[in-house]
């Protein structure tokens, strides 16, 4: 099985060249990216139950595996929401359909987004990194119509960095269109 461009550009290149730059002895030390989580909330989902089957067809289409629908944990009577409704989807990526999905938002997608000025650079503490897109159609696998609703989408990066820099050097030698710092 051939491996991703991004999972083949880590282990010959940038592997090494983060543990010089990273200063980490063991090459067992330097930080790498575990998974990537797709998470879509549909609020519509509640009143219209083909809402949920469009965006998992995306979400579906987006990550090359099949979302697992996520069901609310309590009931809400204000917004008419039972506990046990699917109200969402989510989906787990690793190994080669993380780093190809990983080159698709990179190259593709966020240069794609309307105004793009780089994404945030605050990561949560760990090394890991949390992405808010406003909507889904910037990927090029979405055939967008004029009347379908246009949903949100959370990315998760998971590092096994321990520190933000760490991390934020990771996802830099990626690639990352982070945004530069007003000086």
């Amino acid at each position: 099985m051939a491996k991703a461009r991004l999972q083949d550009l880590y282990e010959t290149q940038l592997r090494s060249e983060l543990q010089t730059k990273l200063g980490v002895e063991n090459v067992m030390e330097v930080p790498k990216i575990s998974k990537i989580v797709l998470n879509v909330g549909v609020k519509d989902a509640v009143a219209d139950s083909k809402a949920l089957l469009a965006v998992i067809n995306s979400i579906e289409r987006i990550s090359g595996q099949a979302p697992v629908k996520t069901l609310a944990r309590k009931s809400i009577a204000s917004f008419k929401l039972r506990a046990g409704m699917p109200i969402g989807v989510t989906v787990t990526l690793r190994k080669k359909r993380m780093y190809e999905f990983l080159d698709r938002l990179i190259n593709l997608a966020l240069p794609k987004a309307r105004d793009f000025q780089g994404v945030q650079t605050n990561l949560d503490g760990r090394g890991n990194y949390n992405l808010g897109l406003k909507e889904i159609a910037i990927f090029p696998e979405i055939d967008y119509d004029v009347n379908q609703k246009s949903y949100g989408m959370n990315i998760t990066i998971c590092t096994s960095a321990k520190t933000n820099e760490h991390g934020f050097e990771l996802l830099k030698s990626f690639g990352m269109p982070f945004r530069k710092a007003n000086v």
